[in-house]
């Protein structure tokens, strides 16, 4: 069996989560490709460093001097190297950032190289190759995901690895600039289901701090059971509705090649977390899979007599909503 291993900010925010995602990677040889994000908060009124690279690049965009969160941000990664006794420095990376911040590299540069940095500390702890996300994940030049152009790249370079490590989040344009382009927020899944599809992985392994997908959300529902087995196209359904434990884009990579994903708890590794399949013969446990709702979201029905027979009804309908 081969996986891709996906861990979120929350599992990679200090040394010692660090330590329990080493754990999990070596304890299984099936775990080959490694996609970790950035690191997240340590505690709840900590700042992820993404938002530091945010802030740290609207200063630098301003003119103002940004050395100070720099600092910052260059303090929350050397404390876990230094928690894992690495022999690494990154001040040649952090040299390249600086210089790119003051000839305005771009907003989607800055937020990208939390990801770029956790993913040679990643390598470097593990052992594994680094493949810059820049060099294999492709998009065009209006920003939407290249697929076809990335899936040449990627599948040829993983065909000559054995194990790797390779950030989420981020690709560059295909145009020849090498500008650095990004997903939304959370894209990391989504490099993970990409690198799935193109290493012909078993299983895609998706790590945060749930236990998987709830049956209702637990802010509203006190100890709501977690969906044990769920389909690609009620995960679908779920997410569009706020259910955000995984990027909703993120199952198209994987499902056009029956790739199943496993949500798993990088701090409770033993539970069995939610399996994500294509259709299952798996009687489940409640009638309703899950229950999920959004605030700001409307539903318009529209009912007309013979709307069958007239030709052109639904794109008069999808015209007056455009």
């Amino acid at each position: 069996m081969k996986k891709v291993v996906k861990f979120g900010g929350s599992s990679l925010a200090n040394a010692e989560q660090f330590q329990k995602v080493g754990d999990i990677i070596r304890s299984e040889e099936s775990r080959r490709y490694v996609v970790p994000s950035a690191p997240g908060k340590r505690f709840s009124a900590d700042t992820k460093v993404t938002d530091l690279l945010y802030a740290c690049y609207d200063k630098a965009e301003a003119g103002e001097d940004f050395s100070d969160i720099l600092t910052e941000i260059k303090s929350r990664f050397y404390e876990i190297i230094k928690g894992l006794n690495l022999d690494l420095s990154l001040e040649e990376e952090f040299r390249q950032i600086e210089a790119d911040f003051k000839a305005h590299a771009g907003n989607e540069y800055a937020a990208s190289r939390g990801e770029f940095l956790n993913g040679k500390v990643m390598a470097a702890y593990l052992g594994y190759e680094f493949i810059d996300s820049a060099t294999v994940i492709r998009f065009d030049k209006n920003g939407n995901f290249d697929a076809d152009k990335t899936d040449k790249l990627l599948a040829k370079r993983l065909q000559k690895c054995e194990r790797a490590v390779i950030p989420g989040f981020y690709g560059s344009l295909n145009d020849g600039s090498k500008k650095i382009k990004t997903f939304s927020r959370g894209g990391s899944d989504v490099t993970g289901s990409i690198v799935a599809r193109n290493g012909h992985v078993d299983l895609y392994e998706n790590w945060t701090d749930v236990s998987g997908f709830l049956i209702a959300d637990p802010r509203i529902v006190r100890n709501p059971a977690t969906i044990r087995t769920i389909t690609y196209k009620e995960l679908r359904e779920l997410s569009y509705m706020g259910a955000s434990v995984l990027h909703e884009n993120s199952i198209f990579p994987v499902r056009s090649e029956g790739i199943p994903i496993q949500i798993k708890n990088t701090n409770n590794p033993e539970d069995p977390g939610t399996l994500i399949v294509e259709t299952t013969c798996h009687k489940p446990d409640h009638v309703i899979t899950g229950i999920a709702g959004k605030k700001g979201f409307a539903t318009i029905m529209i009912e007309k007599d013979m709307m069958n027979s007239e030709i052109g009804f639904g794109r008069k309908v999808l015209q007056v909503l455009e």
